[in-house]
């Protein structure tokens, strides 16, 4: 808050110009007239509490329950924040109507100086008031043996055999533990995101596309441009087909959001650069890219081995965006099955700080986006949140728009210089009045 100092002439020992302080907390607060989409630029994969993941700014907090009588309702297009113990389940209420489709992505982060296994990880399911499972997902962190925020998606199909009526359903979240007895104990946090899709205007086809271009292209050859990943969900810098260059530390995960409409196809190829030293030793895979949907579902991923040579991998071939490909047995086209953005997650390994030192390690992205757009289903009415499945409408919430990092480092500068030549003006202004003050109760005062 800008205090405002008055002057008041023929009063002795009460004039005054505002203090240092004052001026000081002013210009401060003008400050906060920069746009934060520029602030933002400065830092994009500012991290939250240490843990190295951006949970959403306007997570809620919420206690998950023990058992289903004290479970905390969750609404769709609201995000919360909880924590999820090395032991025992944690309930959370849902509220749903007969003709939706819910999805709840769960994310767990644990401590980035936490030891993990291979098979360590968290189960999500989502049941009925009878105790029924609608769907169970799970997610493990895997052969790199390093602590990353890993997700795993409950969902409700109105279309399916079982929990298809209105009513309470239950998200239950619990950890998927080895039994290792390295596995470091004590809690996690979590990140949950629900929302729903709306059931078509009209009928559809009920079998998924067996025909689809299955060849891989080309990888992409333009220039890169530099682009540096959000630090979560909410974060995802947006990345269009290019070239994308950006460094990365051991240990570090990185988020992007590509925005893909019906029709299209997604392909996505990772480069991990060379150390340029004498590099000596070999890391099992040290670098992970993983493919989510707009829900936050598994789509697929990759890992590749690193030996201090350049190495490059590519997701599988994936079939266009398509309504109808939820009626597929296949786990990765039945997950592509709404328009929207589908993000890109890079990991590190821990480990190859142990083999190659702390970095920072140099990695491209190489984005491709292959076939024929179309309009895609008629909905009955909007999903929640809003435009989740509309990848041509204003991507504002994935991050910064899309251009390379230089440009926006550019417009953070000029819109720098123009703040602070803004302040100097208000800050002198402010002086020269305090002085004019001062002269002019100094002319007041009798002589002696």
């Amino acid at each position: 808050m800008i205090r405002r100092w008055r002057t008041t002439a023929g009063r002795r020992g009460t004039d005054r110009a505002a203090p240092p302080g004052a001026r000081l907390g002013a210009a401060l607060a003008l400050t906060a007239l920069l746009p934060a989409s520029l602030l933002s630029l400065a830092s994009p994969a500012r991290a939250d509490g240490g843990s190295g993941y951006a949970f959403a700014a306007d997570a809620r907090t919420v206690t998950g329950a023990k058992g289903t009588a004290d479970a905390v309702p969750l609404e769709p297009g609201e995000t919360y924040r909880s924590s999820l113990p090395d032991k025992g389940e944690r309930y959370f209420r849902l509220e749903l109507a007969a003709a939706t489709d819910a999805y709840v992505p769960v994310t767990a982060v644990p401590p980035p100086d936490a030891t993990v296994s291979a098979s360590d990880g968290i189960t999500v399911s989502v049941e009925d008031a009878n105790g029924v499972s609608c769907h169970y997902d799970s997610a493990r962190f895997g052969a790199g043996l390093s602590p990353r925020p890993i997700t795993a998606l409950g969902r409700r199909e109105a279309g399916g055999a079982l929990c298809k009526e209105a009513g309470t359903y239950y998200l239950v979240v619990e950890r998927a533990v080895s039994g290792s007895r390295t596995t470091t104990p004590g809690s996690w946090d979590l990140e949950i995101a629900p929302a729903t899709e709306p059931a078509l205007a009209g009928t559809g086809a009920t079998t998924a596309p067996e025909t689809w271009n299955s060849a891989s292209p080309e990888p992409l050859t333009a220039d890169p441009h530099r682009r540096t990943g959000g630090a979560g969900f909410s974060t995802a810098r947006t990345l269009d087909q290019g070239v994308w260059q950006t460094r990365i530390t051991p240990g570090q995960t990185l988020y992007y959001a590509v925005p893909v409409t019906w029709g299209r196809q997604l392909h996505a190829t990772v480069d991990l650069g060379s150390t340029g030293g004498d590099a000596h030793g070999y890391v099992s895979a040290a670098l992970n890219l993983s493919l989510y949907n707009p829900v936050r579902g598994y789509v697929d991923d990759v890992s590749l081995g690193y030996d201090g040579t350049q190495k490059s991998s590519s997701l599988d071939p994936l079939p266009p965006v398509a309504y109808a490909n939820r009626y597929a047995v296949s786990g990765e086209q039945n997950a592509l099955r709404f328009a929207g953005a589908y993000y890109l997650v890079v990991h590190l390994t821990g480990q190859t700080a142990d083999t190659f030192g702390p970095g920072p390690y140099g990695v491209t992205l190489r984005v491709r986006l292959d076939g024929t757009p179309n309009s895609g289903p008629e909905y009955a009415g909007s999903s929640v949140p809003k435009g989740l499945f509309d990848a041509s409408s204003d991507q504002g919430s994935l991050g910064t728009a899309t251009g390379d990092d230089h440009t926006a480092m550019r417009a953070l500068a000029a819109a720098g210089i123009g703040t602070g030549t803004a302040l100097l003006l208000v800050l002198g202004v402010w002086t020269l009045t305090a002085r004019r003050a001062q002269i002019r109760v100094n002319a007041q005062k009798p002589t002696a």
